[in-house]
């Protein structure tokens, strides 16, 4: 197995260092801490490359807040220079570790992402009568620091990186206890056993799609299963045969817990016909079309209308609204939603509660 080397001179690289604070600061300039990096930007670099290079470089504290959208989950946001890192790193390491990974995993990688999973979904829905659906309990939480770090090792052979990569996952704040035991565990394996990284960086991102590669790799090459689509943990498994399905599954729940100390959440995994549709990844798919879930339709009403009324109270720019409205018109049109579109922009301009009007291209322009 090829291991790659000498890494760590091009993660410093003040060139690497500010492509990745471009990065970081996409979507962020309004943001005061992204603010006070930019007015010293050059010092800010040198600095990070300093550190760096002398391998003095300390991950700060994350900031932490809960999010409700959905369902609860706790996001930790790690101080902007520390996302600079992350980006330095991930711009070296990402395109090398990417190599290694199946073609049908379509989290965190350029070229595919939620809409080509969809797709590729639905092709395999075309091709085969039954599949499996199934996600991972409490995911980011269970994420095992040594089983991690392990693999890593695997694709990487330089010190300093794997060095840098190791204090990043170290200083992952604490996430929810998930106390779980697995075969051969004694009474004290979880506490003795680190586990879980913050949902909300770009490393968790990455390092939760990659600890799933050894299981991918499974799925298509042990159990040569025909059809498979991983989203980050969610995951779906398509056959000819019921029982061939059900047999697999008691396979992968065998190989997560074994291997990668991880259990499906079993109220969300089963065996069912592809003709009656499956839903993944907010959308309701059938072989002939696709329909947005219901209960993401009603959350879009509601930030709608939370939105229009921080628009009204000037609390909102229209620019900003313009661009969140549009975000989700770019989403629902990947669907069939023609009408649930036309309706929902209809209504406003009949209510007059904003005045929008549809360009040629088919955006949605704010006045």
């Amino acid at each position: 197995m090829k291991r790659f080397k000498q890494l760590y001179d091009g993660i410093c690289a003040f060139d690497n260092l500010l492509r990745a604070y471009y990065k970081a600061r996409k979507g962020k300039r309004n943001n005061d801490n992204v603010a006070a990096f930019e007015v010293n930007l050059e010092y800010e670099l040198l600095q990070l490359e300093k550190e760096l290079q002398e391998q003095t470089y300390q991950p700060g504290p994350y900031r932490t807040f809960m999010i409700y959208d959905p369902k609860k989950r706790m996001i930790s946001a790690a101080p902007f220079r520390d996302r600079v890192v992350h980006h330095a790193l991930c711009n070296v390491i990402e395109p090398l570790l990417d190599n290694g990974l199946i073609f049908d995993t379509y989290a965190n990688r350029k070229g595919k992402g939620t809409h080509a999973a969809i797709r590729r979904c639905q092709t395999y829905i075309r091709r085969f009568p039954y599949a499996m659906k199934a996600d991972i309990r409490k995911y980011f939480p269970s994420i095992d620091h040594a089983i991690l770090k392990q693999l890593i090792e695997h694709k990487i052979g330089c010190p300093p990186t794997l060095d840098l990569i190791f204090k990043i996952i170290d200083n992952s704040n604490r996430q929810k206890a998930v106390n779980d035991y697995f075969p051969e565990d004694d009474l004290f394996s979880i506490v003795k056993r680190r586990k879980g990284l913050p949902m909300g960086n770009l490393t968790s991102q990455f390092f939760a799609n990659f600890y799933l590669n050894p299981f991918d790799h499974f799925v298509k090459e042990s159990l040569r299963i025909p059809g498979y689509v991983r989203y980050v943990d969610d995951f779906l498994l398509f056959g000819r045969n019921k029982v061939e399905l059900q047999k697999a599954g008691r396979e992968v729940r065998f190989f997560l817990a074994e291997q990668l100390r991880l259990y499906l959440n079993e109220r969300k995994s089963f065996v069912i016909p592809t003709a009656s549709g499956i839903s993944f990844l907010g959308q309701r798919i059938f072989s002939t079309h696709r329909l947005l879930k219901k209960a993401n339709v009603r959350r879009f009403r509601r930030r709608l209308h939370k939105r229009l009324r921080k628009l009204n109270a000037n609390q909102l720019s229209p620019d900003k609204f313009e661009a969140q409205l549009n975000a989700w018109l770019g989403h629902a049109q990947q669907a069939d939603t023609w009408q649930l579109r036309e309706t929902v922009f209809r209504d406003l301009w009949l209510h007059r509660e904003v005045p929008v009007v549809k360009r040629e291209n088919g955006s949605w322009c704010v006045f």
